[in-house]
């Protein structure tokens, strides 16, 4: 596959402001920004200085990257994404992400706050995205050319990037559920039906990002992982009742336990 020029347009910016090597790129979902404030010798960069990046604001993300060194492991870190609810485009994180190609393809870990459809994982914990389900339509690789828009998406969440998320928690002690990751558009959330719709499914976790990333990302080869922070119960299920400021503010308190896990994955790779 060629390089695409948008994609070396942005790495080049990138390394013209003092990025170097890549060992992970971690994207943080709604609340999360915070981890950033960890990275050692942190060079910071805000989306509207780079070509190709996504402008425009959301409650909880910062829009901005951040590079430097955390737990041993040089990290790029975007500190918020653009959702699809933004602006109608499934495809607005195709240069940010297909950029890491030129970056060397570090492996990508997506986080995310979610909506939980079973008790076992309550508001506050963390789960591992073992695969989606995508029922709004919407497809990023819509217009691409060429066969490589026909992405298998067997394993697109990589079982060895799993594993070893797994076999941090355990090392961490921080408790990790897993399941199934529904796609809805937003910026509304779901309806008690819709919920109870999803669960029909097989879904186990429902939320308004993920889903067209992953398919970017495995479209431009990179390896995937994925982690819900559980900030509600869905809609309907034993109270839930969610809405934009519990999502924030839940995912800030769960960070710490992102921390950890982070503290126990990234030494591995």
């Amino acid at each position: 596959m060629a390089a695409d020029p948008a994609f070396e347009e942005a790495a080049s910016a990138l390394v013209a402001r003092g990025v170097g090597p890549v060992d992970c790129a971690l994207v943080l979902g709604t609340g999360l920004g915070s981890i950033a404030d960890d990275v050692q010798d942190a060079l910071r960069i805000p989306y509207a200085d780079l070509p190709g990046f996504p402008h425009g604001e959301v409650s909880g993300h910062a829009r901005q990257l951040c590079y430097g060194t955390l737990h041993g492991r040089k990290v790029l870190i975007y500190q918020g994404r653009a959702h699809y609810y933004e602006g109608g485009d499934p495809a607005v994180m195709r240069v940010p992400l297909g950029m890491l190609t030129a970056l060397g393809a570090p492996p990508l870990l997506l986080t995310n706050a979610a909506g939980s459809l079973s008790a076992e994982m309550p508001p506050g914990s963390l789960a591992l995205i073992t695969d989606h389900i995508n029922l709004n339509g919407p497809n990023p690789l819509v217009g691409d050319k060429g066969d490589g828009r026909f992405v298998p998406m067997v394993d697109a969440y990589d079982p060895r990037l799993r594993g070893l998320l797994k076999q941090a928690a355990g090392k961490a002690d921080v408790p990790l559920g897993e399941g199934v990751y529904m796609w809805f558009s937003g910026p509304s959330f779901e309806t008690p039906a819709e919920i109870r719709m999803a669960k029909l499914l097989g879904a186990d976790l429902v939320g308004m990002s993920t889903v067209p990333e992953v398919i970017l990302a495995r479209r431009h080869g990179l390896r995937v992982a994925g982690l819900s922070i559980v900030t509600n119960m869905g809609a309907g299920l034993h109270g839930g009742a969610p809405h934009h400021a519990e999502t924030r503010d839940v995912a800030a308190l769960a960070a710490g336990a992102l921390r950890r896990l982070l503290g126990a994955f990234l030494p591995e790779l």
